[in-house]
């Protein structure tokens, strides 16, 4: 057979771990990696983290799925946490972050339908924007690499400039159900959308009785140095998008929203057979042990300010290679006057893991519980990669 086993959907690198412990990783040949990519903004508490693993362990010795036919003891008790630690009125408990994302559209749409609405189901979303890769989340975004090949896309959506106030307001009609988007663009370069822009989107739900629905995805969870990125803004969404870092490694997502704008979601309305189970929901409950608390959360945004000072302060040493540092606490994008994925593959050679992002950018996603030392030893190492790096022909 020409096709191998694992369906080639992914240009998988040469890095093949086998082990982690901390912030590193380790591969097959005993390789050894710094981690300043963290499964792509997941590993939030590191690799091996004793808290999560002795957690994730008694719980599969104890019970690990019944089905949500039954009561859920161990779901109730954590999306009782997040909502005593956040917006929300209450919690849909999914697998992953696209789920959460799928559940969020689907509570917007069914909030205008229960209201007397049902024409009400055009969702604004924005340029470069990711959200998943099911036939929804694609629809929601104008990018071909994501839509090539899927047709027909799902209706209801409307793609307009990130972080163009004006664009959002002029999409506005009387189909529309809300706006959805990432107050910080992950996977479309690291880019934090504008207070203005987001104060602007929530002033304009209030006035129109809109859904203001964030996918925090990849932005929530402690990695901004704010248990959920909104908070940076101070604006609360009607409804948000919440994965990667909740479980620290483990698969899970959630789906949160007010008691308004869940007005819709009723029994039979939606579902999931693994979504909220008692393993998934140790997990989320020993990262929240760690991260939901303001000194986990002041120290997030520490070692932010610390790393990023420390990259300014490196990057004008190769202005042939970089032109600036943007994001936000520890959700940081490196902009390159080059091909980012180029680069990424060249520090993986180098023992330093990394993401690429659009905008030729390299996304900077380390372990929150990195220490001074990591951050040193990320800086030193990724200068020595840039001063031995020979830029692409095309690029030289």
């Amino acid at each position: 057979m020409a096709i191998t086993p694992l369906m080639p959907v992914y240009p998988r690198s040469p890095v093949r771990p086998v082990r982690g412990e901390g912030v590193y990783l380790y591969g097959e040949k005993g390789e050894k990696y710094l981690d300043f990519a963290s499964g792509i903004a997941v590993n939030i508490l590191g690799h091996g983290h004793p808290h999560l693993t002795k957690a994730i362990a008694d719980q599969a010795a104890t019970l690990m799925h019944v089905s949500n036919l039954y009561g859920s003891p161990q779901g109730e008790a954590f999306a009782q946490r997040l909502v005593d630690n956040t917006f929300a009125d209450t919690v849909f408990f999914t697998n992953s972050g696209v789920e959460a994302v799928e559940c969020a559209i689907k509570t917007a749409r069914r909030y205008h339908y229960a209201g007397g609405n049902p024409h009400k189901t055009n969702l604004i979303t924005f340029k470069q924007a990711f959200h998943g890769r099911t036939m929804a989340t694609i629809s929601a975004t104008d990018q071909p690499k994501m839509i090539d090949g899927f047709a027909p896309l799902l209706p209801g959506f409307t793609v307009v400039e990130f972080d163009n106030l004006e664009a959002a307001l002029a999409a506005v009609d009387e189909n529309t159900a809300g706006f959805l988007l990432e107050p910080i663009q992950g996977e479309g370069g690291i880019r934090p959308a504008s207070k203005d822009f987001i104060r602007g989107l929530r002033k304009v739900c209030d006035e129109k009785d809109l859904m203001l629905v964030f996918d925090e995805v990849q932005c929530g969870v402690a990695r901004t140095g704010y248990l959920y990125a909104h908070e940076y803004y101070g604006v609360t969404p009607d409804i948000m998008a919440s994965a990667k870092g909740i479980g620290g490694g483990f698969p899970l997502g959630a789906c949160l929203a007010t008691e308004k704008a869940a007005r819709g979601m009723v029994i039979g309305t939606h579902g999931s057979t693994y979504g909220g189970n008692p393993l998934a929901m140790a997990a989320g409950q020993a990262v929240f042990d760690i991260i939901a608390n303001e000194e986990f959360l002041a120290g997030v945004r520490t070692k932010a300010e610390r790393l990023r000072s420390a990259l300014e302060q490196m990057l004008p040493n190769h202005d042939h290679l970089f032109e600036g540092v943007r994001g936000l606490g520890l959700m940081l994008g490196i902009k390159m006057k080059t091909d980012s994925r180029a680069f990424v593959a060249y520090l993986r050679t180098r023992g330093l893991l990394t993401v690429a992002a659009g905008d030729n950018v390299v996304r900077v996603l380390p372990p929150l519980v990195i220490e001074e030392a990591h951050i040193r030893e990320f800086v030193d190492a990724l200068s020595a990669a840039a001063a031995d790096y020979e830029l692409p022909a095309e690029a030289a």
